[in-house]
C-alpha cells in the first residue's frame, strides 16, 4: 500500500517528514531510481490552500469529527488484532479479517484484469487519503509543499509536504485533526462507494434493465455450456424456476448441488423456488411412447442409441413406486417397458413429478391427461438433469420480431420461441454455474457491448471500496510510518504530566509492540488462506 512516514526532523511530509527551508526557495525535483520513482505536483497547492482557507470554520468541524472517528479507529482495530492472535482460534473471524482487508481470500490467483482493478483503485484510494490529510492542513492556514504521487516497486502510492515546524506550533488538537484525515476521508470514501453500489441499478435505470434476466457476458471455453450459451444470451428459467439475477442462478444451482449430496428423495423447500423433489417427469403422450425405442442394457446400464436418453414411467405421489428394481449385485436394474426417446421433443411437453423447482399449485405430484404417461429420465449417480430456459434478446431475428410486435399484431409466444430455447444439461451443476460471467444488467437500446460498463463499474466500485478500507485499517494501527504512528504521537503531546522522555519511551514501546502484533496478525491471516 503505502509507507506513511519517516522520522523526523525538518520539512514535513505526510506520509514523510523532513525539516526543509520555505518552499519558495526549493527547488522540486522529482526521484527516480530502479525501485521508486515520484511525481510532484505543486499547482495544485494554492488552490487547496484557497478552498482550506475559505471554509475553515466548516473543515474543522469535519476533521474533528474526523478525529473522534480515528482515535476510535485507533483503540478499536488494535483491540480486535489483539484479540484475534492471543484470545481467539477461530478461523471464521482471519476469514472475514483477510476479506475486509483484501477483498478476497489471499490464496486465490489474481487475473491480469484484477490486477488492473487494484492498481487503479489503490492510486485513487491513497489519492482521496492524502488530500484529505492536505485540505487538513489548508484548513488550519499551512501551506502544501507539494503533493506526490510515487511507485515503490509495484505498489503506487502518495505523499504530502509541508512545514512539519508549524504544524507543532499550534494548538495539540490540530495535529490530531491533521493525522485523522486520511483515515476519516477513507472511511467516508467506502461509504461513498457503498452508496452508489446501492443505487447503482437506479441511476442507472434510464439506460438498463435490472433483475429481469442475468446477461451472459462471457461463457469459459472449457464450459460445459458453451455449445448451447454464448455471450449476449440471457438465462430465463433453471428447472422451470424463474432467474431474475445472478444470485438466483447462484443460490438455485447450490440448491440442486445440496439435493445431489443429500441424496434423498424427501422434498425441501427453498425460498424464491418451492419445494424441490427427486423426480422430474414429462407428461409424454401415449402415442409417441408406441413409437419410440426400448432400452438396451449393457453391463446393467441402460443403454440408448445416439441423441436419445432413457426414459422410465413414474407413479403419482410416491416417486419411490418407479418402474424400477434392483438386482442382486445392488446396481439399479430397469423393467423392459423403459424407452429412449429424444430430449430435444421431450422438454417442450408439460411437466410432472415433484422434482422441478417451480412449485405445482394444483395440490398434485402428476398433471398428466389420460392419454398421457409422466416419465422421468434415468439419472446416473453424482449426475443432475437440468433443464435451462434462455433467451436471445440481442439477435437479428429477436430485434425484427420484436419490432414487428409493436407494429402488428404478431402473438409473445411467437417472440419467445424464436428468441430463444431450452435445453438439457447432465452434470455437475457447480462447475456449470461458475463457468459463465453473468451479469444483472440489460440494455435498453439492444446494444450488447453496453451491457459490460455496469459490470465493469461495479467491480471497480467493489475494489475501491476494499482498497480504501485496507487503508483505512492499516493506518489506524500504531505502526512505525503508518498515520498510526502520528496519532499516537500527537495524542501522548496531551498527557502534559508526562515528561517528553517518558511520552518518547510510551510510544516507542507502543509502535515496537503495535508493530510486532501487527506482523504476527498478518502472517497469521496469510498462513491460514494459503495452509
Amino acid at each position: 500500500m503505502r509507507v506513511n512516514r519517516a522520522r523526523r526532523h525538518g520539512a514535513a511530509r505526510l506520509p514523510l517528514r523532513a525539516s526543509s527551508p520555505s518552499p519558495s526557495h526549493r527547488v522540486i525535483a522529482n526521484a527516480i531510481s530502479c525501485w521508486y520513482c515520484d511525481l510532484k505536483i505543486s499547482a495544485l497547492n494554492e488552490p487547496l490552500f484557497r478552498f482550506g482557507r475559505k471554509h475553515a470554520a466548516i473543515l474543522k468541524l469535519w476533521f474533528s469529527i474526523g478525529t473522534g472517528f480515528g482515535l476510535t479507529a485507533v483503540v478499536g482495530v488494535t483491540s480486535i488484532l489483539i484479540w484475534q492472535l492471543f484470545l481467539s482460534s477461530n478461523t471464521q473471524l482471519s476469514n472475514l479479517l483477510s476479506s475486509l482487508l483484501f477483498g478476497f481470500s489471499p490464496s486465490l490467483r489474481i487475473s491480469l484484469s484484477d490486477a488492473g482493478y487494484l492498481f487503479i483503485s489503490t492510486l485513487v484510494s491513497v489519492s482521496v487519503h492524502e488530500f484529505g490529510h492536505a485540505i487538513a492542513l489548508a484548513s488550519e492556514g499551512i501551506q502544501l509543499e507539494y503533493i506526490a504521487v510515487f511507485l515503490a516497486v509495484l505498489f503506487p502510492g502518495a505523499l504530502v509536504a509541508f512545514d512539519y515546524d508549524l504544524l507543532q506550533a499550534l494548538p495539540r488538537l490540530t495535529a490530531l485533526r491533521v493525522y485523522c484525515a486520511g483515515i476519516w476521508h477513507n472511511a467516508v470514501f467506502c461509504v461513498l462507494c457503498g452508496l452508489l453500489l446501492f443505487l447503482q441499478p437506479v441511476i442507472l435505470f434510464p439506460f438498463y434493465i435490472h433483475a429481469e434476466s442475468p446477461l451472459i457476458l462471457d461463457v469459459a471455453p472449457a464450459s460445459p455450456l458453451s455449445e448451447f450459451l454464448s455471450p449476449g444470451d440471457a438465462i430465463v428459467l433453471l428447472d422451470g424456476a424463474g432467474i431474475h439475477n445472478v444470485q438466483d442462478w447462484m443460490e438455485m444451482t447450490a440448491l440442486l448441488d445440496k439435493k445431489i449430496l443429500q441424496n434423498s428423495s424427501d422434498s425441501h423447500y427453498f425460498k424464491g423456488f418451492g419445494a424441490v423433489d427427486s423426480r422430474k417427469g414429462y407428461c409424454v403422450p401415449n402415442a409417441l411412447l408406441e413409437d419410440s425405442k426400448k432400452v438396451q442394457l449393457a453391463d446393467n446400464q441402460s443403454v440408448c442409441p445416439y441423441d436419445l436418453v432413457a426414459f422410465v414411467k413414474i407413479h403419482c405421489f410416491d416417486p419411490s413406486k418407479s418402474e424400477d428394481v434392483r438386482d442382486e449385485d445392488g446396481h439399479l436394474g430397469r423393467r423392459e417397458n423403459e424407452l429412449c426417446l429424444n430430449t430435444k421433443d421431450i422438454v417442450k411437453l408439460e411437466k410432472c413429478g415433484n422434482g422441478w423447482g417451480a412449485v405445482t399449485t394444483n395440490g398434485s405430484s402428476c398433471t398428466c391427461s389420460q392419454d398421457e404417461s409422466c416419465l422421468s429420465p434415468v439419472q446416473l449417480p453424482g449426475l443432475m438433469w437440468v433443464e435451462v430456459t434462455y433467451s436471445r434478446p440481442y439477435s437479428t431475428e429477436c430485434l425484427q420480431l420484436r419490432s414487428s410486435l409493436l407494429d402488428s399484431n404478431t402473438s409473445s409466444d411467437a417472440v419467445e420461441q424464436t428468441c430463444g430455447g431450452t435445453f438439457v444439461f447432465v452434470g455437475d451443476v457447480t462447475s456449470m454455474a461458475h463457468s459463465v460471467q453473468l451479469t444483472d444488467y440489460q440494455s435498453r437500446w439492444g446494444f450488447f457491448l453496453g451491457e459490460y460498463l455496469p459490470n465493469k463499474l461495479e467491480k471497480s466500485l467493489i475494489c475501491t471500496f476494499h482498497v480504501s478500507l485496507t487503508l483505512a485499517l492499516l493506518n489506524s494501527l500504531p505502526v512505525y510510518f503508518l498515520d498510526g504512528e502520528s496519532i499516537l504521537e500527537a495524542t501522548l503531546s496531551h498527557f502534559t504530566s508526562l515528561s517528553p522522555r517518558k511520552r518518547r519511551k510510551i510510544l516507542h514501546i507502543c509502535l515496537v509492540g503495535g508493530t510486532f502484533i501487527s506482523v504476527l496478525g498478518f502472517l497469521r491471516i496469510f498462513f491460514i488462506n494459503f495452509l
